[in-house]
C-alpha cells in the first residue's frame, strides 16, 4: 500500500511536469512540482513523526527539537555561508556561471560540514571554563575540549572553500586562454587577467596560515618527544617554527598580487623558466618558497635538533615535559583521585582471623560466571523460548545479611520460537515480553552441587521478602530487538504454567499509544507496512513499544555518551529496572596520553586481550580524557529512562547539562533503591588500571626509565592463561568494621609473577567512586594469582587428579583465582569445576585455597580452610576420605588395563604412576589416622 501510494503520487506529479512543459502550461508545471515534493516529503515525513512521538512519549520532546534545532541552524548557517564565501571567492573571475557553480559547490560543502560538525556547534555555545591551563600555551583545557574540535572543522571547511574558489579562477583563466589561441590571437601577460588567480592563491594561504596557528594548539598532542604532548623540540623548535611558516605564507602569498614584484620576477625568470607570464612566474617563486620555509622550519631543522641535541641527552631535555604528562594523563583518566597507600601483605593468618571476618569469607565467590550461566540456562531458562544473556554480579540486604549475588535476567528471544511460530501476529502482538530473573549466592551449594536461588522459577518464587519481584514483565532489555504492539485485541503470554499458559492485557503506560489512524499509518511505515495498518488487533488503547534494546534506547536519546557493554538488573521495591553506565570521553584533552588497547593486545596477546579488544577498547580506545559521569535507569516494565549525574564537576557533562536543560538529574534525585546498586563500572576501572600500570610512577626519570611498570596478573582460566579481569568482592576499608562492595583489579610487575600491586574502585554509599590504590612492600614476595595456578599444577596428588578427571569422558574446568583482602593479608581461592562431555552444566569438584605458600583443598570451601591450620597430614585427611582416595586408585587401575589392552602404552604409563601415587598417599594417610 505505502509502494502503491508513492508510485502514484510520484507518477502524476510527472505527467503533470511532462503535460506542463510538452504544452506549456505554468499551473500544470507548478502542480507537478509540488506533487513530486509533496509525496517525497511525505514519507520523509513519516520517519520524522515516528521518532518525534517516540521522543515524546518518553518525556524527551524538548531534547528532539534541541538537537533538531540545532541540526537545522548549523545546516542552515554553513549552507548560506560557504556559499556566500564562494561565490565571493568566485566574484573576481567576472562569469556568473561560474560564480553560480562555485556558491553551489561551496553550499555543498556547507551543508556535509554542518551535518558533521553540528555537534561541535552546540556544545562550544554552551561550553564551560574548566579553570586549569595547560602549560606551554597557557589556553584553558575547556578550550581544547569544546573549541578546538569546532575549529579544526571550520579549518577543513575554509580549506575546501579556498581550492573552490582557486578552481573557479584558474577555470576562467584558462577558457580565456583557450579562447585566444583559437581565435589566433596571442594573450597579453599584463598580469591583469591572473589577478583573480593570484587573489584566490592568497586566500588559500591565509588559510594554511590560520591552520598553522591552529597546529600551535595541536602541539598539545604531540607524539614526536617520549611522551603524549609537546617536549623539548616541540616547545624550542617546532612551535616558534609554525609562526615563521604562518608569516612565510602570509608574506609570499601576497607578493604575487603586487605589480612591481611581478615584473622583477617576470624579467629575472621568464625567460628561463617557460611559465608563460610574469604573474603565473611570480606564484610560482612565492609557493616555492614557502614550500622550502616549510620543510625546512617543520621538518628538517625539528628532525636535526631532535636527533643531534634531544636523544642524546634525552631525560635531562624532556623531564619537565615527561611531567607535564605525567599530570595531565593522570587528571584525563581520572588518576589524580587516586589515593595510594601501601598495603602490609602480612604472611600471618589464623584461625581468629577467619572467624573475625566470616562475613567475608562467607561472601567469597565460587561460582565462576560462565559456570553459573550454564546451570541457570539448564534449569531456569524454563522454555526454549527464553533466554539469559548473562550474569550480573550485585549485592543485596536480605535476612538482616549483607550479601553479594549473582543475577540473571529471563528474557524472552523470538528468534528462539519454532519457526512456524514466527508469525507477524506472535512477533507483534503475542510473545511480547521477559519474565523475572534469577538469583543466587556467590558462594553457598545445595547438596547437588546447584547453586542456592534465592529467586527462580515461574513466577518468580523468592526466599525472602526483602526479594519478591511484584513487576517481572521485562518489556525491554538486551534480546528485545523488535517493536510490540501491547495491551490490544490479542492477549499476550505472560509466562507458562505447566501445560497451560497464562495470558495478560498490558496495564502499564510504556510505549507509544495507537490513538488515531494517523499514528497506525505512521508505524506500518516504519516497520511492517500494509499487514500493521490493516491489523485489527490494535485499538486506540494499545501501545507500540520500540526501541527496546536497552543500549541502542539509551544511545538514541543521549548519542554524545559512550555506553558501558554491560548492563546488569536490579530488582528495587518489586520491578526490575536495568541500569546502564554512560562515559564521557574526549580524544582533546591536552598532554594526555590516548588509552590504547591495541598496545595492550600486543603486549598481552590471548583470548583475554581480543574480548578485551572487542568490549572495552571498542568504545574507549583512542580517548584521552574518560569520566563516568552518568548513570542510566531503564525501567524494564516501562522503557521509561532516567539519567543521573555522578560526576559533576566533569567539564563535559556539566556543557551537556547547558546545552540539554532537563535531560540529566542530579545523583541525589536517584531512588535509594537504586542507589545501593550503582557500581564502579569494570570496563573503567579497566582503563584506569591499564593507564596506571604506567603512570603510576610519577617520578620523570623512573617513569623515562620504566623502572616499575606493571602489568596485568595473570591466571590460568577455563585452561587458557589470559589476564585477570576486574572483579567484585566484599571487602572491609582499613578502619572500618563496615563491608562494603569493591572492584578489585590485581597487577605483577612486567616479566614477573609475584604482586606488585592493587586498584580498587568502591561501590558504596558516600564511598562511591573512591578510587584506592595498594602497593605491597617490594621486600616481601607477595604470590600473584598465576603462582598460584603453579603450585596447583606442582602438587603432584592435585595435578594428578586434575589430569585423571580432563582425560576420559570429563572436562576440568579452572575457575578464577581470586585474590582476597582480609586485614592486612591476602587469602587465594580458586574453584575448580568438572563437566562431563554428557552434561550440560560444570559441577563444582574442588576449592583450593592459598596463604603464603601454604596450600589446602577440598571439595568445599570450609574444609579447604580448615586445612590451612592443620598439619600436613590431618590436612590430607581433611581433605580427601580414605574411600574417595580407594575409588580414584580403582579408576586408576582400570584406566591402565584398558591403555594396555588399546596398546596405548604412554596412557597406561601415566596411569601406572597414578596409581603410585594414589596408593603412597593411602599409605601415609592410613599411618597419619593410626597415629591420631
Amino acid at each position: 500500500m505505502y509502494i502503491l501510494i508513492f508510485l502514484i503520487g510520484i507518477t502524476l506529479g510527472v505527467w503533470m511536469l511532462r503535460s506542463g512543459l510538452a504544452a506549456p502550461n505554468f499551473a500544470k508545471i507548478i502542480s507537478g512540482t509540488i506533487f513530486i515534493l509533496s509525496t517525497i516529503s511525505l514519507f520523509g515525513l513519516l520517519s520524522f513523526w515516528g521518532d518525534m512521538l517516540w521522543f515524546e512519549a518518553l518525556g524527551y520532546a524538548d531534547r528532539f527539537w534541541k538537537f533538531i534545532g540545532a541540526q537545522a541552524l548549523t545546516i542552515l548557517a554553513g549552507i548560506l555561508i560557504a556559499a556566500a564565501l564562494a561565490y565571493l571567492l568566485a566574484w573576481p573571475a567576472r562569469s556568473n556561471p561560474v560564480r553560480l557553480t562555485g556558491a553551489l559547490a561551496g553550499a555543498i560543502g556547507g551543508g556535509v560540514w554542518a551535518t558533521q560538525n553540528w555537534q561541535s556547534a552546540l556544545i562550544y555555545v554552551n561550553r564551560v571554563s574548566t579553570g586549569q591551563t595547560d602549560p606551554i600555551l597557557g589556553a584553558d583545557t575547556g578550550f581544547y575540549l569544546f573549541a578546538l574540535p569546532l575549529y579544526d572543522g571550520l579549518y577543513g571547511l575554509l580549506f575546501y572553500l579556498a581550492l573552490v574558489g582557486i578552481a573557479a579562477n584558474a577555470a576562467v583563466l584558462f577558457d580565456w586562454n583557450a579562447q585566444a589561441m583559437a581565435q589566433s590571437r596571442r594573450i597579453a601577460y599584463n598580469g591583469k587577467s591572473f589577478i583573480p588567480l593570484l587573489m584566490a592563491a592568497f586566500f588559500f594561504a591565509l588559510v594554511l596560515a590560520l591552520g598553522r596557528i591552529l597546529e600551535t594548539y595541536h602541539l598539545l598532542y604531540s607524539q614526536w618527544g617520549v611522551v603524549a604532548g609537546p617536549g623539548w623540540t616541540d616547545v624550542k623548535v617546532r612551535l616558534p617554527a609554525y609562526f615563521i611558516v604562518a608569516a612565510a605564507l602570509l608574506i609570499f602569498g601576497a607578493m604575487p598580487l603586487i605589480a612591481r614584484i611581478r615584473q622583477m620576477v617576470g624579467r629575472r625568470f621568464l625567460n628561463r623558466v617557460p611559465i608563460g607570464s610574469p604573474a603565473l612566474a611570480a606564484l610560482a617563486a612565492a609557493w616555492s618558497v614557502i614550500g622550502v620555509v616549510w620543510i625546512v622550519a617543520l621538518a628538517i631543522i625539528p628532525a636535526l635538533v631532535q636527533w643531534l641535541m634531544v636523544e642524546p641527552n634525552e631525560i635531562t631535555y624532556e623531564a619537565p615535559y615527561i611531567a607535564n604528562n605525567i599530570q595531565f594523563t593522570r587528571q584525563g583518566f581520572r588518576l589524580d583521585k587516586v589515593e595510594e597507600k601501601q598495603y602490609p601483605a602480612s604472611e600471618k593468618i589464623s584461625r581468629a582471623t577467619i572467624a573475625n571476618n566470616s562475613h567475608l569469607i562467607s561472601e567469597v565467590r565460587l561460582w565462576d560466571w560462565r559456570a553459573l550461566d550454564a546451570v541457570y540456562k539448564q534449569f531456569q531458562e524454563i522454555r526454549l523460548y527464553y533466554e539469559f544473556t548473562d550474569v550480573d554480579i550485585d549485592r543485596y540486604t536480605f535476612d538482616g545479611r549483607y550479601r553479594q549475588v549473582m543475577v540473571s535476567a529471563r528474557e524472552l528471544a523470538q528468534q528462539n520460537l519454532p519457526l512456524q511460530s514466527q508469525t507477524f501476529v506472535n512477533k507483534r502482538f503475542k510473545y511480547t515480553h521477559g519474565y523475572g530473573l534469577t538469583m543466587a549466592t556467590v558462594s553457598d551449594f545445595t547438596p547437588e552441587g546447584l547453586p542456592n536461588l534465592l529467586v527462580k522459577d515461574l513466577p518468580p518464587i523468592a526466599k525472602y521478602p526483602e526479594l519478591q519481584v511484584t513487576r517481572p514483565e521485562i518489556y525491554y532489555g538486551e534480546l528485545t530487538q523488535g517493536p510490540v504492539v501491547v495491551n490490544s485485541q490479542e492477549e499476550e503470554f505472560d509466562y507458562p504454567s505447566g501445560e497451560d499458559n497464562v495470558y495478560i492485557h498490558y496495564p502499564g503506560k510504556g510505549g507509544v499509544q495507537l490513538s488515531n489512524l494517523w499514528r497506525k499509518f505512521v508505524y506500518g511505515w516504519k516497520f511492517d507496512g500494509t499487514r500493521f495498518f490493516l491489523s485489527s488487533y490494535s485499538k486506540a488503547q494499545s501501545r507500540i513499544m520500540l526501541n527496546r534494546q536497552i543500549r541502542e534506547r539509551v544511545a538514541r536519546l543521549v548519542p554524545f555518551l559512550e555506553l558501558d557493554e554491560d548492563p546488569y538488573i536490579v530488582l528495587s521495591e518489586g520491578r526490575l529496572y536495568w541500569i546502564v553506565d554512560a562515559y564521557t570521553t574526549s580524544k582533546y584533552f591536552p598532554y594526555s596520553e590516548p588509552f590504547s588497547a591495541q598496545e595492550f593486545i600486543e603486549y598481552r596477546g590471548g583470548t583475554g586481550a581480543a574480548a578485551f579488544s572487542q568490549r572495552t577498547a571498542g568504545h574507549l580506545s583512542g580517548s584521552n580524557y574518560i569520566r563516568n559521569s552518568v548513570k542510566a535507569v531503564v525501567d524494564a516494565f516501562e522503557g521509561s529512562v532516567d539519567f543521573y549525574v555522578f560526576e559533576p564537576k566533569d567539564p563535559l557533562i556539566r556543557t551537556w547539562r547547558n546545552a540539554l536543560p532537563g535531560v540529566f538529574k542530579d545523583r541525589e534525585e536517584m531512588p535509594q533503591g537504586l542507589l545501593a546498586h550503582v557500581r564502579y563500572p569494570q570496563d573503567f576501572l579497566l582503563a584506569q588500571g591499564l593507564v596506571y600500570a604506567k603512570y603510576h610512577m610519577t617520578t620523570p626519570e623512573v617513569f623515562y626509565n620504566q623502572e616499575d611498570l606493571w602489568v596485568r596478573a595473570t591466571e590460568k582460566h577455563y585452561s587458557r592463561v589470559e589476564p585477570v579481569e576486574p572483579y567484585y568482592v566484599m571487602w572491609e576499608l582499613p578502619g572500618s568494621d563496615q563491608a562494603e562492595f569493591v572492584l578489585i583489579q590485581p597487577f605483577t610487575p612486567k616479566n614477573r609473577q609475584v604482586m606488585i600491586g592493587w586498584i580498587a574502585g568502591l561501590s558504596d554509599g558516600k564511598n562511591y567512586g573512591r578510587l584506592l590504590a595498594y602497593k605491597f612492600p617490594k621486600e616481601k614476595r607477595v604470590l600473584g594469582p598465576q603462582q598460584v595456578e603453579t603450585k596447583i599444577d606442582q602438587d603432584s596428588f592435585l595435578s594428578g587428579q586434575l589430569t585423571l578427571w580432563d582425560q576420559r569422558g570429563s572436562n576440568v574446568i579452572r575457575g578464577n583465582v581470586l585474590a582476597i583482602p582480609i586485614d592486612n593479608t591476602l587469602l587465594y581461592v580458586e574453584p575448580i569445576y568438572l563437566q562431563a562431555e554428557t552434561a550440560a552444566y560444570p559441577e563444582l569438584r574442588l576449592v583450593v585455597v592459598m596463604h603464603g605458600d601454604n596450600m589446602s583443598y577440598a571439595e568445599n570451601f570450609d574444609k579447604a580452610l580448615q586445612g590451612l591450620f592443620e598439619d600436613r597430614a590431618s590436612e590430607v585427611a581433611a581433605q580427601v576420605p580414605l574411600a574417595e582416595i580407594g575409588k580414584q586408585a580403582n579408576q586408576a587401575f582400570k584406566g591402565y588395563l584398558q591403555a594396555l589392552g588399546e596398546q596405548n602404552f604412554q596412557e597406561a604409563a601415566q596411569h601406572l604412576q597414578r596409581l603410585s601415587d594414589l596408593l603412597s598417599r593411602l599409605a601415609k594417610q592410613n599411618g597419619a589416622q593410626a597415629d591420631q
